[in-house]
């Protein structure tokens, strides 16, 4: 029977920054620049999915199927407990597309005029399947975004989001802060 995760010896030759302990990723996922990603503890990422640039990926993360992260050179934060579902783009880079630059990976910098902004995913985000998320936003602590969502702009913190552009639909539950105490109790003393 073959393993659809790569073996934790593989993960270690890939070259890292830094890899966490319990870490699943899929044999099937595209991995470039690992010398800029740093992987904490019990992470898993699914079939098909894109790291590239500086990513930092924090504990007890769920990168479902088709999801890519393009962090650039500014970057990308998932903090703790950040659950993306299938088919999320996030960039902390991206091409102007005016018409004033050229576009393409394959024009040189000099050229183009590429937008570029750290992306920051806080403490127990969720985001819905089909979003984008563009340079520059902040997902605050606790927000929910919904499927199929263009976030362009910061969110408030304990709070769901969704359309095109993303806009606040109501306030979050905070029940999720307790439920992690009693997990992090918990696995201490298992």
């Amino acid at each position: 029977m073959i393993n659809s995760f790569r073996e934790y010896g593989e993960l270690r030759e890939i070259g890292f920054r830094k890899l966490g302990r319990n870490v699943l990723i899929s044999r099937k996922a595209s991995i470039y620049n690992p010398e800029k990603i740093e992987i904490g503890s019990n992470v898993r990422i699914d079939d098909f999915c894109i790291l590239s640039g500086k990513l930092r990926i924090g504990n007890y993360i769920h990168i479902a199927a088709y999801t890519s992260l393009c962090g650039g050179k500014k970057g990308i934060v998932l903090e703790d407990y950040v659950n993306l579902s299938r088919k999320i783009e996030i960039f902390a880079v991206s091409d102007d597309f005016s018409g004033a630059s050229m576009t393409s990976p394959m024009i040189p910098d000099q050229y183009k005029n590429l937008v570029e902004a750290r992306v920051v995913l806080e403490k127990h985000v969720i985001v819905g399947p089909g979003t984008v998320v563009l340079p520059g936003v902040t997902i605050r602590e606790g927000s929910a975004i919904g499927a199929l969502s263009l976030v362009n702009r910061s969110t408030e913190e304990w709070s769901i989001y969704a359309g095109i552009p993303a806009k606040k639909i109501k306030e979050r539950k905070k029940r999720i802060i307790a439920l992690e105490k009693k997990f992090l109790r918990e696995m201490l003393n298992a």
